[in-house]
């Protein structure tokens, strides 16, 4: 189960290091995801491999395909969008799936929280609401202005930093491939 942690190490170390940069300005560099994205299609080419090459390039487009349609609408960052491809660069499809579901509940926990603390459930329900039903229904509204709305609906004061959850689901995702 060891050798299997420290082969991630990088992975997990690079997301640290964005969580922390997110956490802080509610951005993730270009720099940081493109080492994520080399360094995982890097590895699938060692002897100790997390993921083949192959797995390597399928995940990498995974974890890009995955945060597309909420990058799209105005939901998410391209840095999130990166970051995802980079951890799927390093875990394969369906190591990116794992993350980026986990990632989506542990998101969502944070986003529930946040909005109560700061006494905004009602605003953040019925905001979710309206940009659900214009998804619904953006062949008849336009995808611009399905992207409009969802711009529009913030509920919260700040963004959610999106690589602090998906650090905490790979942590768990690189745990449970360990076999721990």
């Amino acid at each position: 189960m060891l050798h299997s942690l420290l082969r991630c190490a990088p992975l997990l170390l690079l997301l640290l290091w964005a969580a922390v940069i997110d956490w802080r300005e509610r951005r993730i560099p270009n720099w940081l995801n493109a080492a994520l994205i080399v360094g995982g299609l890097a590895q699938s080419f060692c002897a100790a491999h997390v993921v083949g090459s192959g797995q390597s390039v399928l995940g990498l487009f995974t974890g890009a395909a995955l945060p597309f349609v909420l990058f799209a609408i105005g939901a998410a960052g391209a840095g999130d969008v990166k970051l995802m491809a980079g951890i799927g660069a390093w875990l394969g499809p369906y190591g990116a799936l794992a993350v980026y579901v986990i990632e989506k509940v542990l998101g969502l926990v944070i986003v529930l929280s946040q909005a109560a603390w700061q006494g905004r459930t009602r605003v953040l329900l019925r905001n979710s609401a309206v940009v659900a039903v214009n998804l619904l229904y953006v062949k008849e509204v336009g995808v611009e202005h399905a992207a409009q709305t969802g711009r529009s609906c913030r509920s919260v004061d700040r963004p959610l930093p999106f690589a602090v959850p998906a650090l905490a689901a790979t942590v768990l995702v690189v745990i449970h491939l360990a076999g721990g």
